[in-house]
């Protein structure tokens, strides 16, 4: 076997505790917070004089994470368009399944959250939708119909 596991996505972001709110919303769980930085981490990262926070989200179940990291030093940069639409190269979207797609809609809404698109119906399946975020995170959800 080559992996056991997928360990973590990573966002870095500029607003550790707005995105936090929002993935705790959503029905995340706050592992842990606290300062990173060293020379180990400046290793593992290939950057210098890091100085840093993150956190750590898991879902309820325990099997996905999200770690969040919000740099001090150096500066974090933007490579795309803050509100990147979802044929941009890269990373787009984390998808959730959930058990109420319009509660949680509602919900995330409270932490300035938009959907993208609409939500949508596939088949007699799922309803599916994108939301946008704080920083222009998008979180899909999925929610099964039968």
């Amino acid at each position: 076997m080559t992996i056991q596991r997928m360990d973590n996505v990573l966002i870095v972001v500029d607003d550790l505790d707005a995105v936090i709110a929002f993935f705790v919303e959503l029905g995340m769980e706050l592992e842990g917070k606290g300062p990173i930085e060293g020379r180990w981490v400046e290793r593992v990262i290939g950057i210098d004089d890091v100085r840093q926070d993150i956190a750590i989200l898991r879902t309820p179940d325990g099997h996905g994470r999200i770690e969040l990291a919000m740099f001090h030093t150096p500066e974090a940069i933007s490579a795309e368009p803050k509100d990147a639409p979802a044929n941009t190269l890269g990373i787009r979207r984390i998808m959730f399944a959930v058990d109420d797609i319009e509660d949680v809609v509602a919900r995330l809404r409270t932490h300035g959250a938009e959907l993208v698109g609409e939500l949508a119906q596939y088949e007699n399946r799922y309803r599916l939708c994108y939301v946008r975020g704080p920083e222009g995170i998008i979180v899909g959800l999925a929610e099964q119909l039968s």
